[in-house]
């Protein structure tokens, strides 16, 4: 599971779930159903686009890490970022040959080749030490503790950037990664090509157009994990910006995730439902979606509407959120003409 935004959010729903089900982990395999295909996502945006003219660092800096602490850098000759946005904004800002290492939710093409320094999506302080990082990066909701607090005492500068919760977080992200980096220049022009890129999608969205309700759920069939969106799930700034209303946070849900239920299902009544790719080839597709109790009894269910995302890219809100909020306008609203 995404140990960024996500995997934050989902830890105690999980727990509930899993022990609501008697069921253990699991990775979420499985085949497509038959039936009704699920609504056609753009193709996967798995590779990044660095800027065309970024800059030189300039070091030594010294930055603010969002767990309070003051952070020197010296050096970004070998960068580990500990999670797929950040390793997407850090190769989108041009400094892509100097990372060393990915995390497993790092999944575009040009880190697809890096040494992987997780395990289960927490941190192997050993992995990381064996690379002679001179610059480690890692989010609000990075972990274990003590794999965090070993990177920092093996001397190893470390800074923390504030979890990324909605599309108001993207520049701030953007702009943390890059003074950390020592590029804050490129920060400025990679946040602004990010904003233009996402407004310029938000103008396509039919002025006419009725606002769906959608819901987002996280399934994993395999490990019988079924859980339902509320208003601190990450996806509800995507759904608004792309035209839609949260159908989970407008039902009152204000948590992150609940597991899921008839009778929540039944309170949400969305007109579509959106799950991540991988969530949904796990429970066989549409009609085993349809299956998850509930689901057939409403608006989306009658119409097996269903919207899919790639997993890797969802909830980033990075470099490449313009292509998921395209992704959900098209699939909502039909492409444009």
């Amino acid at each position: 599971m995404r140990r960024t935004r996500l995997a934050g959010a989902l830890t105690a729903a999980l727990a509930l779930a899993l022990v609501a089900t008697g069921c253990g982990s699991g990775n979420g395999s499985g085949g497509g159903g038959g039936g009704a295909p699920a609504a056609k996502a753009a193709p996967a945006p798995d590779r990044i686009e660095p800027l065309a003219a970024p800059a030189a660092p300039r070091l030594p800096v010294t930055v603010d890490s969002a767990d309070g602490r003051k952070v020197t850098v010296a050096s970004t000759e070998r960068i580990v970022p500990l999670s797929g946005s950040l390793n997407e904004i850090v190769f989108t800002l041009g400094l892509g040959d100097r990372v060393v290492a990915r995390d497993v939710t790092a999944t575009f093409e040009q880190a697809e080749k890096l040494p992987v320094v997780t395990r289960a999506h927490d941190v192997s302080a050993e992995s990381v030490l064996s690379l002679r990082p001179t610059l480690v990066i890692a989010e609000g909701t990075t972990g274990p503790a003590e794999a965090i607090g070993q990177i920092r005492d093996a001397g190893v500068p470390l800074v923390v950037v504030e979890p990324a919760k909605s599309l108001a977080d993207v520049g701030t992200r953007i702009d943390a990664v890059a003074a950390a980096l020592g590029v804050p220049d490129s920060g400025t022009a990679l946040r602004a090509r990010t904003q233009e890129r996402i407004d310029a999608v938000r103008k396509t969205i039919p002025g006419h157009a009725e606002k769906p309700r959608v819901a987002f759920l996280y399934v994993r069939g395999s490990a019988a994990v079924y859980l339902l969106g509320g208003a601190e799930s990450g996806a509800s700034s995507l759904l608004e910006a792309a035209g839609a209303v949260d159908a989970g946070k407008e039902s009152g849900l204000v948590k992150d995730f609940t597991p899921i239920t008839s009778e929540a299902l039944a309170k949400a009544a969305p007109d579509a439902i959106l799950v991540m790719s991988k969530g949904l080839e796990s429970v066989g597709g549409v009609e085993g979606l349809a299956k998850v109790p509930g689901v057939a009894e409403t608006p989306a269910g009658v119409d097996r509407r269903v919207v899919t995302v790639d997993d890797g890219v969802l909830l980033n809100y990075g470099p490449r959120t313009d292509l998921v909020l395209r992704s959900l306008v098209d699939q909502l609203h039909g492409k444009k003409k």
